[in-house]
């Protein structure tokens, strides 16, 4: 599978949203270097370094802090192709809740969702993870993700209501009342984690519109997506999964490289042909676990440090520094500010 994917489709847009307010899209792509008839390719895919290049030339352009949630509202469930068919035939909204857990990934790579169950409050949390360190754009993707996940549920829960609060990692914006009159829902920030929390009884509903036959071919079409993007998958994408397969010991370049049946030689000059390394695939790899530790608030620094395989943990808050500009121990308290 691609280490980032993202479909022209949904460049279009956010392309349209940005003609809606004003701004050119050939200005916006043309400040990164984009020209308008790549969002007539189909097979047009930005490396993730241009999209967030792009996303922060529309912020700047647009001039307008909550484009994210502009951007999720126009993403219904036809947006999605396969997979917003799959969970319009879904028989209860668990069902499409662990269909979006297998294969998100065959619309957008940027974010994983995962289902935790807090069985003393009678609720479950759906998680939304980032898989990549997003930085200054995170807050824009995770609203657009979240809001466009939101727009599959109302689609599927005849009156809405599946929500019963949003959780965001975020200072609380300016913009958080109309974050709450489009989510429909209590929006809480700070939180350790961006997640929906949802009713276990109503995960569980049956689903009126339930089709068992038009969800398995909806489901067998996104199986072949997800093995189609996994054939010809680039080098890099394939080190990072071998990664993060082994979180508890990384493996170390031979190791790798054996596990790909090459020499580390070869592993080395095709992940320059790529434009990266396995130094570079780690550190991504490790730059987004610290996140997620640290926003999990779970593990104290030393046992983060531990976890993502350094021996001195003063390596660690060294590396993080330079990631984030903070130290570990700050990163909360600065992003709540």
């Amino acid at each position: 599978m691609p280490d980032f994917l993202l479909p022209v489709q949904y460049l279009r847009q956010i392309a349209e949203q940005l003609r809606v307010m004003g701004v050119a899209p050939a200005e916006w792509l043309g400040h990164c270097g984009v020209g308008l008839e790549q969002l007539d390719d189909p097979h047009y895919q930005p490396r993730v370094e241009l999209f967030g290049e792009l996303i922060q030339q529309a912020l700047r352009l647009s001039g307008e802090p909550a484009l994210g949630l502009l951007i999720g509202e126009r993403l219904g469930v036809g947006t999605h192709g396969a997979l917003g068919f799959a969970a319009l035939q879904g028989g209860s909204l668990r069902q499409v809740v662990e269909l979006l857990e297998r294969y998100l990934a065959v619309r957008i790579t940027l974010v994983r969702v995962q289902l935790e169950q807090d069985e003393a409050a009678q609720q479950e949390h759906l998680r939304f993870v980032p898989t990549h360190p997003l930085g200054a754009i995170e807050q824009t993707v995770i609203e657009a993700v979240m809001l466009a996940v939101k727009n599959i549920f109302d689609a599927i829960t005849p009156g809405g209501g599946a929500i019963s609060r949003i959780s965001l990692p975020f200072p609380e914006p300016a913009y958080a009342e109309l974050a709450s009159q489009m989510y429909g829902c209590p929006v809480c920030y700070a939180q350790p984690r961006a997640a929906f929390t949802l009713g276990t009884a109503l995960l569980d509903t049956p689903l009126r519109m339930a089709d068992p036959a038009a969800f398995r071919e909806a489901e067998l079409m996104c199986q072949r997506e997800l093995q189609k993007l996994g054939e010809p998958s680039a080098l890099g994408a394939r080190v990072r999964r071998l990664i993060l397969e082994r979180q508890n010991a990384f493996p170390s370049l031979v190791v790798t490289a054996r596990l790909l049946c090459m020499t580390p030689r070869t592993l080395h000059r095709r992940l320059l042909a790529e434009g990266t390394s396995f130094k570079q695939v780690l550190k991504e790899v490790r730059h987004a676990l610290a996140l997620e530790h640290i926003r999990a608030g779970r593990l104290s620094v030393e046992e983060i440090a531990q976890v993502l395989g350094y021996s001195d943990v003063a390596n660690f808050r060294r590396a993080f520094r330079q990631w984030e500009g903070v130290a570990p121990s700050e990163y909360l308290r600065v992003k709540a500010t």
